[in-house]
């Protein structure tokens, strides 16, 4: 799952034939009458998952990652484009340039005992234009800090004046919380008070406690900058005197990535039923979880179905670089024209389904939490219907999770398709009331190896994946044979009076 949305650089595009297949097992025969959710959940087994997961955590080892604009993304590519080509579908590869950014940056407490942040979770580089870059190493100095914060927001005025850099010591790493004034003058005095470098955190309040991203007009400034959240923050100013380390280094350039792409033989293709997941990870970790998981469910399902007569036609969709911005599935949306968006009846998202602390979520369609940040199409309270109804017939529990845009469902909701999937879980942690419903440990993420190098086979639940997969089966047979209760269409060729884009009949 992306966790920097706001860093959306796609670029030129092409499509391109198929690539050269990896040399890999072939996939289990599926039967043509794997035509309903029983028989259908039966034939998609977790011992079929797991072997592309499998195949998957092996690509990520003898590759290092399987991030998109590196070998091991291309790997992975491969593997699906073979499994595929080997259920009987016929493939097509989407090619897509995109701006590549390597991040190297590092923020690490050296003394009085070693800690190392999490880039993208605990920080992050400015966006500071230019931006300035550097590793330095130094005794860490707070900046008239507001600790605990006050009630309101904006009430620090940490670094907004000179005055607050007195007795500052002239090589120290300043640290500065957010609050009244723009980064940028914090920035600059504290270059004019002789930092070698700053550290910025969140101010602390509700809704301020995240990683921030300082932007602005930065020419002149020279030392490096990076940005943490409130606890990193608050955690830094409670130790004595502490030596860390403050490292910005970020390339970037252009290469390509891949969207795979497989059609049912059967159905209407004016009413296509989508279905996807990101198969990138993030750069060095092998993203088992994020989002092999939901990557090697689809792709389970998909070949259990190649040989079904559906009435919708069936589009999966493994989408590329996801982790730099949603990019492919937002290349694949942008890209298609207006009448061929118009034939797409919903689209399902399934991006970490087997997180090791997990809970069953279900993208609110109906928005009944009221924490929706985006519009959500008509027809989407639909999809969830379909979900909790899966969960709710095996006696399982289940909750809503933000309708957010944070994943590849994204640019389907943009142009009003309705939308709907799964999600067990990443970087928040667990409450005592989920604890009590679906088991695990309250107070530790869902997922604790979210975006690291620990995201591997063994960082899985695998009763939430085979249920899950199950799930994700039952949904896309459900709508592959019935999309009425969301577009009006009911059978191959024939509209009951198709209401508009988004609307029930």
């Amino acid at each position: 799952m992306v966790q920097r949305p706001w860093r959306r650089r796609l670029a030129l595009v092409s499509t391109l034939a198929l690539m050269l297949p990896l040399a890999v097992t072939g996939p289990a025969l599926a039967d043509p009458n794997n035509n309903s959710p029983a028989k259908l959940t039966k034939a998609v087994t977790l011992n079929g998952v797991l072997r592309h997961l499998d195949a998957l955590q092996a690509i990520a080892t003898a590759n290092g990652d399987r991030a998109a604009g590196r070998p091991g993304y291309q790997a992975s590519v491969n593997y699906v484009v073979s499994q595929l080509n080997a259920a009987g579908y016929s493939p097509t590869v989407q090619a897509f340039d995109f701006t590549y950014l390597e991040d190297n940056s590092v923020l690490d407490v050296i003394a009085p005992f070693p800690v190392s942040y999490r880039k993208d979770l605990d920080f992050t580089y400015s966006d500071f234009e230019p931006r300035a870059e550097g590793d330095v190493t130094g005794t860490l100095q707070a900046v008239d800090l507001v600790l605990p914060p006050g009630a309101n927001a904006n009430t620090s005025s940490s670094g907004c004046d000179a005055a607050d850099f007195a007795g500052f010591v002239p090589g120290h790493i300043a640290l500065i919380q957010r609050g009244t004034c723009n980064f940028t003058v914090k920035a600059f005095n504290a270059q004019a008070a002789g930092a070698a470098a700053v550290i910025f955190f969140n101010e602390g309040q509700p809704g301020r406690t995240g990683i921030v991203i300082p932007i602005g007009d930065a020419t002149g400034l020279t030392i490096p900058v990076v940005s943490a959240t409130f606890d990193v923050g608050n955690q830094l100013a409670a130790l004595p005197s502490p030596i860390v380390r403050v490292k910005v280094d970020v390339n970037t350039d252009t290469r390509t990535a891949w969207n795979v792409l497989a059609e049912s033989r059967y159905g209407n293709a004016n009413n296509v039923v989508m279905a996807g997941a990101h198969l990138d990870s993030v750069q060095n970790g092998p993203g088992i979880n994020d989002n092999g998981s939901g990557s090697a469910a689809l792709l389970e399902t998909a070949i259990q179905m190649s040989k079904v007569k559906t009435n919708a036609k069936v589009r999966f969709a493994w989408w590329g670089a996801e982790e730099s911005g949603l990019l492919g599935s937002d290349h694949y949306v942008t890209t298609l024209p207006q009448a061929e968006q118009d034939k797409i009846a919903l689209y399902l998202n399934f991006d970490m389904v087997g997180s090791p602390n997990h809970f069953f979520g279900i993208y609110d369609g109906d928005d009944s939490s009221g924490t929706a940040p985006v519009p959500i199409p008509p027809g989407s309270a639909q999809i969830e219907d379909v979900f909790e109804k899966f969960y709710a017939d095996r006696g399982l529990p289940s909750e809503d999770t933000e309708f957010s845009g944070r994943s590849d469902y994204g640019p389907f909701i943009a142009v009003n398709i309705p939308a709907g999937g799964l999600f067990t879980g990443a970087e928040d942690i667990k409450s005592a009331e989920q604890a009590a419903r679906y088991g695990g440990t309250a107070g530790v993420a869902f997922d604790p190896c979210y975006h690291q190098p620990c995201d591997n086979r063994s960082n899985l639940n695998l009763t939430a994946l085979d249920v899950n997969a199950d799930a994700i089966a039952t949904a896309v047979i459900t709508f592959a044979f019935d999309t009425s209760a969301v577009n009006g269409v009911r059978a191959p060729g024939k509209s009951h009076g198709r209401a508009p884009r988004g609307s029930v009949s």
